[in-house]
């Protein structure tokens, strides 16, 4: 078990609010965004906050230490945009590994200034925050080509690939993949992830957070909730959250399904209330700490944080509320729970004779098998099976059933 699991079973980790929030009344200007190496870029780089732990750690890293006297016990490297995809549009995707390299590097440094200082016992972790990227694995951006996709599965796997081992070579302790619009786009970063750990024989917790973006309380792609629960539940994953978009009073009734519904922890960072005229946030301190206190007393939640908008005041006021509260039991929902594969599950499986001519089940069905395995002789047999068959299923439907199947499988042995 991982220190961060201990350290949950035990009491509300609180992690970290808005970086870019923090950045904004700074009023940095364009010098602030280069470098020498950068001073003759030709494409207007103010507004890429990730590039900031290259040309301005000092700033980032004194956020982060804002953050941690505040009460963080996990603070989110500034690397949410740093993925080659987003930063093709600044033309810096040669910096993309500099940019979560020192992204992680900062923050290390950071706690270790923060334990220094307060001659601090308490353990904190560094997560490195990954973003949804700039494009959607399922979604067109053109509303007259339907079908039409900007990036492909395999694309995403080779950017999250990048960034996660740069993170990891800063020194991270686990992975925070935030404000998910895309399941897919999660499973991309789940199967890069994965093997990543297969080929260093590393394990890094992590953490999924998903963005309810209208009162439909769906994600983008069109998920409920508890779709996206079922969706990325075949991986080992330390908690399932939700974060951005809304505020914490908005995302209550969703919180409650992820309660009532997720193996794993829970976590949530919402925003402070939902954005003014001015695209500003208006919510207090106070109003949001208690907001999410009522989550904590309820036993909905084990780890809570601020999105946008939020501040270390913010965090502070809600460290201060949470600190005497309980975290949510996982008793009953616990992943590490030695589970059976149902009697019906095994049968299905049996029962398929792999053809040459056309898929035994539709890509949804064959998914929510694999969810539902829960030892490795099954898994196998499985896989087995898929690998007799796969080459009648479409190329982008492999793909995600082969990420589908190797999440489950790093699953099986975290559980074994």
């Amino acid at each position: 078990m991982h220190k961060i699991e201990i350290e949950a079973e035990q009491r509300i980790l609180i992690l970290d609010g808005a970086m870019a929030t923090m950045i904004q009344p700074l009023k940095l200007q364009e010098a602030d965004f280069r470098t020498k190496r950068l001073e003759n870029h030709p494409v207007e780089l103010k507004g890429n906050n990730d590039l900031l732990n290259v040309t301005r750690p000092d700033v980032i890293k004194q956020i982060h230490l804002d953050y941690l006297q505040a009460g963080a016990d996990i603070i989110s490297t500034n690397t949410f945009g740093a993925n080659r995809i987003a930063q093709a549009d600044y033309q810096l995707t040669h910096l993309v590994y500099d940019i979560n390299f020192e992204g992680a590097k900062l923050a290390r440094e950071a706690v270790a200034d923060y334990l220094k200082e307060r001659k601090a016992t308490k353990p904190v972790f560094v997560a490195g925050s990954i973003g949804p990227t700039t494009k959607l694995a399922s979604l067109s951006p053109d509303v007259n080509n339907p079908g039409f996709r900007a990036i492909n599965f395999d694309e995403l796997v080779e950017a999250y690939t990048e960034q996660a081992n740069a993170l990891i070579t800063g020194g991270v302790d686990l992975f925070l993949l935030e404000t998910i619009t895309d399941t897919l786009n999660a499973k991309a970063a789940l199967y890069a992830l994965m093997n990543i750990f297969d080929k260093t024989a590393k394990k890094f917790p992590i953490m999924v957070s998903g963005t309810i973006t209208d009162a439909s309380g769906r994600i983008l792609s069109g998920q409920t909730v508890e779709a996206f629960l079922i969706s990325i539940a075949h991986a080992p994953l330390l908690s399932v959250g939700l974060n951005c978009a809304m505020g914490a009073k908005e995302l209550r009734p969703y919180i409650e399904v992820l309660n009532n519904k997720s193996p794993f922890l829970v976590s949530t960072h919402p925003n402070a209330g939902l954005p003014n005229q001015f695209g500003g946030y208006d919510q207090s301190a106070e109003e949001f700490a208690n907001l999410v206190s009522e989550f904590a007393t309820n036993g909905w939640v084990n780890i809570v944080g601020g999105c946008c908008g939020t501040t270390p005041l913010h965090i502070k006021t809600a460290a201060e509320k949470l600190k005497q509260l309980k975290p949510r039991s996982k008793s009953g929902h616990s992943p590490r729970t030695k589970k059976c594969t149902s009697k019906e599950t095994i049968e299905i499986i049996n029962d398929w004779q792999p053809s040459a001519l056309k898929p035994r089940f539709e890509l949804k069905e064959l998914m929510s098998i694999i969810s539902d395995i829960e030892d490795e002789k099954t898994f196998q047999e499985i896989k087995s099976k898929f690998d007799k068959e796969k080459i009648v299923y479409h190329s982008e439907q492999t793909l995600l059933l082969n990420a589908h199947l190797l999440s489950r499988y790093h699953y099986l042995r975290a559980n074994s």
